[in-house]
């Protein structure tokens, strides 16, 4: 078996989370090199036996350590960009964490660079974990055979854990200028399902949101649980953390609601909380011919027919873990061995990745505004943007 050689940008909790699921599933491999001046990852792989590797001080040293068969880009998303653009000349793998990128600019500037490369170049992956996550791919085959019929309408949520969303307030996800929106970092993945389900594009978007509970200015939930346990502690904060979530510094709804006409006319309504007191992560898709019920928390599926007077089909798919997406983490671990073997596909590409992140700033475009977007003119700069020029034809 070959054993594989990976550098690090970034080694945060989410790149040591990846590296975990990795060798827990097999892969044999080493960090043979990282960039991080502030490894939040660390004590995560220290514990789990993972050696770091050696330190390194710029991106360009990393690399001229090289050869690598994978560099894991897991910096703050505001670095995504910068890190790419150094990163695919070096002709290596790259799974880059979600989102791929934080802003219309940087997607277009992406689009751009992607396009100009040579047919065989190197792949670029995308960590959007939900493609992998068994529960999802049972979702897609469903949808897929026409159980449903035609797709109508899409009603989903996000709620959070106070802690969760407690982690985002103190992280530096709480500046839309590191990690972009609230709604784009936590939900970029569920975002590129719905593209990928319904099978068009967002055509007509409107979103409402704000600041109601991490605010200065809003009325502090009890600092602690009705045990006595201190609250929105649990997880430490990270890079540019925070002991406190109600922070002047945080800038993003914790929020939001969005609603979306596809290009195809299916209708979607998507409402997230980073407080509930009732976790939930949940898609119910309504067809012409059947429901089907994805609860991502509890994981499991529940299906019937439209016109079925029995009792609803349940699939259970077990394993819940929170640290580990419910399995997903290490079903996209096999996933992306089988791809760097040449065995089979990635589930996503970087198009994909990108148009869902396309699909979410159109929607926090949408509640900036206060108005209806219409999303025709940015798909049209994107087209244009992945467009290979002539001369590179």
């Amino acid at each position: 078996m070959t054993r594989h050689r990976i550098g690090v940008i970034g080694l945060g909790q989410r790149s040591a989370r990846i590296l975990v699921a990795m060798r827990e599933i097999g892969w044999d491999f080493e960090v043979t090199g990282f960039v991080d001046d502030a490894p939040a990852g660390a004590p995560t792989l220290e514990a789990a036996g993972v050696a770091l590797g050696r330190p390194h001080a710029f991106v360009e040293d990393l690399l001229a350590s090289g050869p690598y068969d994978l560099v894991i880009v897991g910096s703050p998303n505001h670095l995504h960009l910068e890190h790419l653009k150094a990163t695919l000349p070096a002709g290596y793998p790259i799974l880059c964490e979600k989102p791929v990128v934080r802003t219309q600019a940087e997607s277009l500037e992406l689009a751009r660079l992607l396009a100009a490369r040579p047919q065989g170049a190197a792949p670029l992956f995308v960590g959007l974990v939900l493609r992998s996550a068994p529960i999802v791919r049972a979702v897609v085959e469903r949808v897929d055979s026409g159980a449903l019929g035609k797709l109508v309408s899409i009603d989903a949520t996000e709620h959070l854990s106070p802690e969760h969303g407690a982690y985002i307030a103190r992280n530096w996800r709480r500046r839309a200028m590191w990690g972009g929106s609230y709604l784009l970092d936590k939900t970029c993945h569920d975002f590129d399902m719905f593209n990928r389900l319904i099978g068009a594009r967002a055509a007509k978007v409107a979103s409402f949101g704000g600041q109601a509970i991490f605010s200065t200015s809003a009325p502090k939930a009890t600092p602690t649980y009705d045990d006595g346990a201190p609250a929105y502690q649990a997880v430490g904060a990270g890079w540019q953390g925070a002991s406190d979530p109600f922070q002047p510094d945080m800038d993003l709804a914790d929020h939001q609601l969005a609603l979306i006409e596809y290009a195809n006319g299916v209708r979607l309504s998507f409402h997230s909380n980073s407080h509930a007191a009732m976790t939930e992560r949940r898609w119910n898709i309504i067809g012409t011919q059947g429901q089907l019920t994805a609860d991502l928390s509890k994981n499991r599926i529940l299906f019937r027919p439209a016109l079925s007077r029995g009792e609803a089909e349940e699939i259970d798919f077990g394993g819940l873990s929170a640290e580990s997406h419910n399995g997903a983490d290490h079903a996209m671990a096999r996933d992306l061995l089988a791809a760097l073997r040449g065995a089979d596909a990635f589930r996503v590409t970087p198009w994909e990745g990108l148009e869902a992140g396309l699909t979410v700033m159109a929607v926090d475009q949408a509640m900036a505004r206060g108005a209806m977007v219409d999303c025709r003119p940015m798909w049209a700069e994107y087209d244009a943007a992945r467009r290979p020029h002539p001369a590179m034809a």
